[in-house]
Order: C-alpha cells, then structure tokens, then sequence
C-alpha cells in the first residue's frame, strides 16, 4: 500500500464524501494496546481436506502478516509504555454452561473453549509478560463479558489500539463497545484478520470513522505525543 493515507482509506457510503478527520495525538500514559482472540484454536486447521484448503488463505495471512505484525506491535507498545492488554474466548465450565447464546449456537460460532485447555489459550509468539492484563469472555465484545471496562477507567486509558481476530466479529462488537462508552478507538488494519480478506475489508469500511478510526503499523509511531 505505497498510497495508503489512513485519512481516506476504508470510506463507507457514509463517509466517502466527508472531510479528513483531525490528526491523531496519543498520550502512551493513558492509552493501551488490546489484542483480541489471537488463539491456538484458530490456527488448528479442520481435518476435512475441503475445509483446510477453503481456510488456508486465512491461515496464511495469520502466520505471514497477522501474528508477525501483532508480536512488531506488542514490542512497540511495551517500549512505549503503553498498557499492554489481551483478551481470549474461554469458558469457565468443561461443558460450556457459561457461554453466551452465540456461541452455543451450532455452526463457526460453535465454541467449547474451556480455559485451561490448550486450543484456548493464546498463541505463544503473542505471549503475555509480567502483569499484562488477559481478559476470559464468553462473549464476542471484550468489554460486555469482562471487567475490562472498570479496569480501562482504573487505568485512566482514552484511546484503545484493537488488533486481533475476527475483524468482522469479536474485533468489531469490541470497537462498537468501546465507542459507545466514549473510548477513542485505533484499529490496526495490517494486524487483523477475518476469514476472508473481503469480509476483513468491509468490515473496516463498515466501523470506521463511526466507532473508529482505521490506521496501518506505520502510522502509530506518529501518533505518539
């Protein structure tokens, strides 16, 4: 993307005629990273031949761009000294008791993730250190199955930085959440993914400039104040 401007990239019909939005100036102390679901359940190909060759263009975006550019964004914002978060589906119960309505629901959305089980945990290149905060949800918003909303006021965070899967789901009902609770929110376009690159796209055309504001890798070192 030698052309790419986060100014006018990912315009809905909603958008596309509006103006640029104001430059972005993040404050490290009191904006945090959250990355959302990046989990060893999601890189386990199916063991039907069909269904692996369907999800491999998934897969290889994962392993070629997503994870690489999700360990790149981790490191900055360690170095930076932005509040480094995680959030992950698991459930409480063997038998998934606790899980919300949609992920009971049969199908991809189907998710028996109990927590101490090794498909549900987080990818080791991704691997928390220290206190970093990992949030457990049953839920696809990070923010309506957690604690996490008290504990970003706590923190005194403003902006959250989303990177993370699937952008058309648990990234997306995140960034709504955030919104709607007055959080400045950054999508990472290059540090997300959903099952398919159209599907990934639309999505970011869909949710940005209302619920956020859609950026590359690159930009973030700029935005820093």
């Amino acid at each position: 993307m030698s052309d790419w401007n986060w100014k006018t990239a990912f315009r809905s019909f909603y958008y596309e005629t509006a103006e640029e939005p104001d430059d972005i100036t993040l404050d490290p102390a009191s904006t945090a990273l959250l990355v959302i679901d990046i989990q060893n359940t999601y890189l386990e190909p199916p063991e039907d031949d069909t269904e692996a060759r369907r999800w491999q263009p998934f897969f290889d975006r994962m392993n070629d761009i997503v994870i690489p550019n999700n360990a790149r964004l981790i490191d900055w914002a360690r170095k930076e000294g932005l509040e480094v978060m995680f959030a992950r589906i698991a459930c409480q119960t063997q038998d998934g008791r606790d899980r919300s309505l949609s992920q009971k629901k049969p199908g991809f959305n189907y998710l028996l993730l109990p927590k101490d089980r090794d498909d549900s945990q987080l990818v080791d290149a991704l691997a928390p250190q220290g206190d970093e905060i990992v949030v457990t949800k049953t839920t696809d918003s990070a923010l309506t199955g957690t604690n996490l909303r008290l504990m970003l006021h706590n923190i005194g965070i403003r902006h959250v930085i989303v990177a993370g899967i699937f952008t058309d789901q648990c990234v997306s009902s995140t960034v709504r959440s955030l919104a709607d609770e007055s959080f400045e929110v950054l999508v990472v376009h290059d540090a997300c993914a959903a099952a398919t690159d159209d599907l990934h796209e639309r999505e970011l055309e869909i949710i940005n400039m209302i619920y956020c504001q859609v950026v590359g890798m690159d930009d973030l070192p700029g935005f820093l104040a």
